[in-house]
């Protein structure tokens, strides 16, 4: 046990002899020798080293607090639902706010000053509600099936000119990433790219990939021997038109004339 040396000589480690008194009991006992390098101070520093180390977690509920079903321990086999605890320290009760200064909350208990959120029993204001004013939603028109009316509609592109497909080889597939792999364009930040005219084509025969095309662009394209393929937004696959479809028919239908001239 550790004593505290309460009088007594010098520090200079002389021989004297001295009084301590232990912190726990109060009991006082007297010793010979020198304060700096005698074992009792050696004692007690090692003693306070040894409780400064030890690190405990304390439960701050006191009606769990020492009870031994809650320390977290239990046998083997023994895990079910009325077994089960939460970890000391881990579940706390519910915060009481407003119970004055002392309590530790603030003064206006976080809800502020003075306005209509802070009073007692103010749950706060409904959606849409803008102080007695007529709200937003009421001031825009509406559409049957849309409260809100027709929405935003507008579609962004990234624009692609013919002067950069006229900077590519005669025949080739072109699309956005075949450009800016050639280094003619540089990176757009739209996902989707549209095709504009507005200046003479050169190249022929391209084969021009897009989610979209203006008139001029497709008329240009088409004129010097190419095509237009439309993408699919979403997937990005080529968007296949039913102009196939329609030519197949009307094939069929002048076969089966042909058929029905040569019966006769």
């Amino acid at each position: 046990m550790g004593f505290l040396p309460v009088a007594g000589g010098s520090l200079s480690g002389k021989i004297s002899r001295r009084t301590a008194v232990c912190p726990k009991t109060g009991s006082v006992s007297s010793f010979t020798g020198g304060l700096g390098g005698s074992p009792l101070v050696a004692q007690v520093r090692s003693q306070t080293v040894q409780n400064r180390a030890v690190v405990t977690a304390k439960i701050y509920d006191w009606k769990k607090r020492g009870n031994e079903k809650y320390s977290g321990e239990m046998e083997p086999g023994t895990m079910a639902m009325h077994t089960l605890f939460p970890a000391p320290g881990s579940t706390h009760r519910k915060k009481r706010v407003g119970r004055g200064v002392a309590a530790g909350q603030g003064r206006s208990a976080g809800l502020g000053m003075r306005g209509q959120k802070s009073r007692s029993g103010a749950k706060g204001v409904r959606i849409g509600f803008e102080g007695g004013q007529t709200p937003l939603y009421r001031k825009v028109s509406k559409w049957v099936g849309r409260p809100m009316g027709p929405g935003h509609q507008k579609v962004e592109y990234g624009i692609i000119k013919l002067e950069y497909l006229s900077k590519c080889p005669d025949g080739a597939e072109v699309s956005y990433e075949y450009l800016l792999g050639e280094g003619h364009i540089t990176k757009i930040k739209r996902k989707l790219v549209k095709v504009v005219g507005g200046t003479e084509l050169t190249a022929k025969n391209l084969t021009v990939r897009a989610h979209a095309f203006t008139t001029s662009a497709v008329e240009a394209i088409e004129a010097s021997g190419g095509k237009c393929i439309l993408l699919n937004p979403t997937t990005g696959e080529d968007i296949i038109l039913d102009d196939d479809s329609t030519s197949t028919g009307d094939e069929s239908e002048t076969m089966s004339e042909e058929s029905s001239g040569a019966s006769e």
